[in-house]
């Protein structure tokens, strides 16, 4: 076998080497004899056939850039010379098989190798010094076979590896100082000693398990600290531990003009509550002095003051709204309900809500009400909406009247020549945006694949429901922030139907809007399915990424989110797209492969290149059912 195997490797080489023959047959004929060697019984590929069509084979400009077999039943050793003729590969996945002997030296020849996955398998001998060749390397996985000696220090030229598992082997000496930005290391369960270098340190514990190392919190090395100098019993810093009487005396003057400060901040609220309900019954301030003076109430700097400053624009915004009652023409202006509403508070009950300020979106501002009954609801206070008030209940009614589980329900409404309110159902755990965009620090719960996935599913299925509406019925407004969560995995798609309202709010948003908006939209209010669909690709993109749109940058220039993508994914880097977040749930590299393409073909440059919602809800779901639960694995291929 082994003659036959070099005979056909020789032969191959001489294919290569004559001019005019093509690279892709030399790669056939030494992939047969990788499967001849290690996986004649496992592996069933069509040799009449191209290997680009062959299980576990991706080819790009007709050359192997892909062989991924992982736990296909391969058994025994790599013959040498089988990747020196596979020079285009990418990325490679042997993982969890039963390969055995050392790691085949030819390997160091595939500089263009940006993942190798050979975990759970039975590779024996050292990590060949050669490994540093690999100087594309992204993500390297060698967990789980029988490697010995010691860690190669020049795994630390490969400056582009974010990913080095090493868990689980037979691996001694110390752990090298190697000068990477890791996103993922692992080197438990090996026979590792010494101390950790110092930029390893930051790793959480989990990577250092059963291993006889110090230089964590939990096991310091003698002589460290990890939580500072201990503190000195001499008598020089004895006195520098007690507060000088100019530090004392600094507390107690900042502590009264705090306490000062607080008080003239209650006579401030107290005296704008008297001022507001004194509005139902005196004139109303003129619409833009209300709105400077809300304005400036919500960026105030203290949060206290924020908070305070909310209730008070709120209940500021109701009462002006209620102030026409005492014309005669407008006694009968109510909140009027829509078919989602249960009529069971009025504009009195608002007024006496208590409220905070959510934040300002693309159309007016956001509070949470609380009403004294203690039902919570969410008012939007709209701006600049230049409609009569038949046009505006025509196209607001038409809203309400849309019923999804998919889709944040509009409540109620409020229409006066001053004052536009609608009324939300509240969503309680906030929005898309600050799930993915929130703090990222120590503590945080990182968004799970399979929640990812459901959100995606989620707010597709509200928009195919507003698509499916009628061929002119759009969204027009599709961003994270308009994706609201009322349960861990559940969302709901918020803001439909508010861009047709039309006014100097929605010709506002290109600034808001920019990094969603589909490049032949040149006024955000001639909306489109298809513009729909780009924004709709722009939020998958957020979703696997973790990066919002202003944040993707490309030589300190900003550019678009989908531009970026496609340049990392051109550039055959396809792995540093993904969110370090999703890096833990590795068994699901197919699915999270599969939505980035989606999200790919909805942000294509061409209206009629891109799917329609039903297709890629359809899409979505075959990604969820495939996807299965997904593991938090710390030794699986990405």
């Amino acid at each position: 076998m082994a003659a036959a195997a070099a005979c056909v490797l020789f032969l191959a080489a001489l294919w290569l080497a004559i001019p005019g023959n093509a690279d892709l047959e030399a790669e056939k004929a030494v992939l047969l004899v990788l499967r001849d060697a290690v996986g004649r019984n496992a592996v069933s590929w069509n040799e009449t056939v191209s290997p680009c069509d062959w299980v576990g084979v991706v080819c790009q400009s007709d050359r192997v850039v892909v062989l991924r077999l992982p736990g296909a039943g391969l058994i025994g050793e790599i013959p040498d010379g089988v990747f020196s003729n596979l020079t285009a590969l990418r990325t490679l996945s042997l993982r969890y098989n039963a390969l055995s002997g050392p790691l085949p030296s030819d390997l160091a020849g595939l500089v263009d190798l940006r993942n190798l996955y050979l975990h759970g398998n039975r590779f024996s001998g050292e990590i060949p010094p050669s490994i540093s060749s690999l100087v594309n390397l992204v993500r390297l996985n060698l967990a789980d076979n029988g490697f010995t000696g010691e860690i190669p220090a020049g795994l630390g030229e490969l400056k582009r590896l974010r990913t080095l598992y090493l868990d689980r082997n037979r691996l001694s000496g110390q752990i090298p100082d190697l000068n990477l930005t890791l996103d993922q290391f692992n080197v438990s369960y090996n026979q590792i000693n010494g101390s950790i270098p110092a930029r390893l340190r930051s790793q959480p514990a989990s990577s250092f398990l059963g291993l006889q190392v110090c230089g964590l919190p939990s096991s310091p090395c003698p002589g460290e600290n990890v939580n500072g100098p201990p503190p000195s019993t001499s008598g020089n810093n004895k006195k520098k531990n007690k507060l000088s009487g100019g530090a004392i005396a600094g507390i107690v003057v900042g502590s009264v003009v705090g306490l000062l400060l607080v008080i003239l901040l209650l006579c401030f609220v107290c005296r704008r509550k008297s001022k507001t309900r004194s509005a139902g019954v005196s004139a109303a301030k003129p619409a833009e002095a209300r709105d400077k003076a809300i304005s400036e109430e919500e960026e105030a700097g203290a949060a206290a003051a924020a908070a305070a400053a909310a209730a008070v624009a709120t209940r500021s915004a109701a009462a002006a709204a209620a102030a026409p009652r005492a014309k005669p023409e407008a006694q009968s202006k109510k909140l009027v309900f829509c078919g989602n509403g249960n009529r069971v508070f009025d504009l009195e009950d608002l007024l006496r809500a208590s409220a905070e300020v959510l934040g300002k979106g693309t159309f007016g501002t956001a509070y949470k009400a609380v009403l004294e009954m203690g039902t919570v609801v969410a008012v939007k206070r709209l701006r600049d909406v230049n409609l009569t008030e038949d046009e505006f209940r025509e196209k607001i009614e038409a809203v309400g009247s849309m019923s999804h589980p998919n889709l944040v329900p509009l409540l109620a409404y409020y229409f006066s020549k001053d004052e536009k309110l609608i009324v939300y159902d509240y969503m309680p755990m906030g929005s898309l945006s600050s799930l993915l965009h929130g703090s990222r620090g120590a503590g945080r719960s990182p968004l799970h694949w399979e929640t990812r996935v459901s959100i995606a599913l989620a707010a597709a299925r509200g928009i195919e429901y507003i698509h499916s509406i009628s061929p002119s019925s759009s969204h027009g407004n599709i961003k994270s922030s308009n994706v609201l969560m009322d349960k861990p995995a559940g969302a709901k798609v918020s803001d439909h139907g508010l861009a047709q309202l039309g006014g100097g709010a929605a010709a506002a948003a290109p600034n808001r809007l920019a990094g969603y908006r589909a490049p032949e939209v040149t006024d955000p209010r001639r909306i489109s399915q298809k513009a729909d669909v780009y924004s709709f690709g722009v939020l998958l993109l957020e979703l696997l990424t973790g990066k919002a749109p202003a944040q993707a940058l490309l030589n300190d220039e900003g550019v678009d989110l989908p531009r970026w993508v496609q340049s990392v994914v051109r550039e055959e880097w396809t792995a540093e797209v993904f969110d370090s977040e999703l890096l833990r749930f590795q068994s699901a590299e197919e699915e999270m492969m599969q939505l980035l393409q989606l999200a790919v073909d909805c942000t294509a440059q061409y209206p009629d290149s891109r799917p329609a919602m039903a297709e890629i809800v359809a899409k979505i779901e075959e990604i969820q059912r495939s996807s299965g639960p997904a593991k938090d694995e710390s030794s699986a291929e990405i």
